[in-house]
């Protein structure tokens, strides 16, 4: 049996998503429901050690980038240990962190120091009234002030994800490209999807981005297509002439990327996700230990992993051919 990390379509995949835990302070509409939700309990959690056991395999399959998440992974007491962990982890080169930004300022110079390279900060709308409906009361100026720390300290990329809502803040898309112009951001516009959604209501907020180029174009912005910004994101950016970042382009319903999808999702309680969208999972813990059935288990679940996700077929009504996870996003890992 092959150790490399190659699915039957062909994909190489050399890039995790970790999860290190579904707990979060805030409750963003997209990722929770309103009256919160019942996490896992403390001791079906993975540990740091069990985390850095699993990456270990995998980097020995090849696996070079790992991106660490939640919920909101700041949530949980010293990160910067887990980091460590893995940096010295031979094979890998690349660690990066998705995170909602509240916390971030007094923890990243530690992050930086334990061996973190790249962020993703959540930020759906520069207006504090309305991030604090979003989030159901988050304060934005502890995220903005959280940017201008990382700024300062030298990260990079810095990128900036923005999940559009059709009547909610897809009137605020000029201010996020302006933040480009004096800053090396990378501002990320993403199609509001599907994740673990109940019924249809969901489509209420479906915006699709496929005409913020025309838009631009509209604005009279002369903006080419980029080169992505380091990492193993399926943004198209473009850059705005005279600005120094950039803005992408991310739409996972409307016009899927599937074909070049290089990742893998390790869930907080240990559930190995071949596929964010399908409901399909192997739980790894109970192996954490044994190297080869860990190996086994990565390599069946991506024998299983589908040739796309097929959220265009819920969105137009469609049956899909595989069963939707019934998780939330904050549960899975965004």
């Amino acid at each position: 049996m092959p150790d490399k990390l190659i699915d039957k379509f062909g994909r190489v995949h050399d890039y995790l998503r970790i999860s290190v835990t579904d707990r979060c302070n805030l409750r963003c509409v997209y990722c929770m429901p309103e009256d919160g939700m019942e996490f896992e309990r403390e001791e079906h959690i993975l540990s740091y050690e069990e985390i850095a056991k699993v990456v270990r395999v995998l980097a020995g399959m090849g696996v070079t980038k790992v991106r660490l998440t939640g919920g909101e992974p700041l949530v949980r007491k010293d990160l910067d240990q887990l980091i460590g962990q893995i940096a010295d982890i031979p094979g890998i080169q690349d660690i990066s962190l998705t995170t909602n930004g509240i916390f971030l300022a007094k923890k990243a110079e530690k992050l930086k120091a334990a061996g973190l390279y790249r962020l993703n900060i959540s930020l759906d709308t520069l207006r504090p009234e309305r991030f604090g409906l979003i989030t159901r009361g988050g304060d934005v100026a502890k995220v903005l002030e959280s940017v201008e720390a990382c700024l300062r300290l030298g990260f990079e990329p810095i990128k900036l994800n923005v999940v559009l809502m059709k009547g909610v803040n897809d009137d605020e898309i000029w201010q996020f490209i302006e933040l480009t112009e004096r800053n090396p951001l990378h501002v990320r516009f993403i199609e509001y999807m599907p994740i673990g959604h109940e019924g249809d209501s969901w489509r209420n907020k479906y915006y699709p981005l496929n005409n913020i180029l025309s838009q631009c174009e509209e604005k009279g912005w002369r903006f080419r297509e980029e080169t992505p910004a380091a990492g193993n994101g399926p943004a198209r950016y473009y850059r705005v002439e005279g600005h120094q970042g950039t803005f992408g382009l991310i739409h996972p319903v409307s016009d899927h990327f599937c074909e070049t999808c290089n990742r893998l999702r390790l869930t907080a309680d240990g559930n190995i996700k071949p596929c964010l969208f399908w409901s399909d999972e192997f739980n790894v813990r109970k192996w954490i230990g044994d190297d080869e059935k860990i190996k086994e288990l990565f390599l069946q679940a991506l024998d299983i992993k589908p040739e796309n996700h097929e959220m265009a077929k819920v969105l137009a009504k469609h049956e899909p051919q595989h069963a939707p996870t019934i998780r939330r996003m904050s549960q899975i890992g965004g």
